[in-house]
């Protein structure tokens, strides 16, 4: 475990991530082709419901302290969600994912196979 403290903008980026998660009307969600079975056997609902009360992240799946990926166990199913930051057209990269003004957050649930 890393013992260095993130600097203001990954604590930025850090709860602006955690606060889509926790209301993914902040941004976009996209669900892969291989994820929507996965999903329909369970319900939307559900797989949101763990995403937003992820607390899993560690050196191995956050590297930049950012909250930006996760994974979850429906059943056999097996999960991944990542966020990325586009600027509000989402024809490009965001330059500031710290910038809520900037950036709009999407985050995408695949399976392990679409990744």
């Amino acid at each position: 475990m890393t013992t260095a403290k993130p600097d203001n903008r990954q604590a930025r980026i850090r709860n602006l991530n955690d606060g889509f998660r926790r209301d993914p009307s902040k941004g976009k969600v996209h669900i892969t082709d291989g994820a929507i079975s996965a999903i329909y056997k369970t319900g939307l609902d559900l797989v949101l419901k763990q995403i937003a009360e992820h607390q899993s992240f560690d050196d191995g799946n956050d590297p930049y302290k950012e909250h930006d990926f996760g994974s979850l166990q429906l059943g056999s199913e097996r999960l991944w969600w990542k966020i990325d930051y586009y600027a509000p057209d989402l024809q490009h990269g965001s330059e500031d994912p710290a910038d809520p003004s900037s950036t709009t957050r999407v985050m995408t649930i695949m399976t392990p196979e679409d990744y």
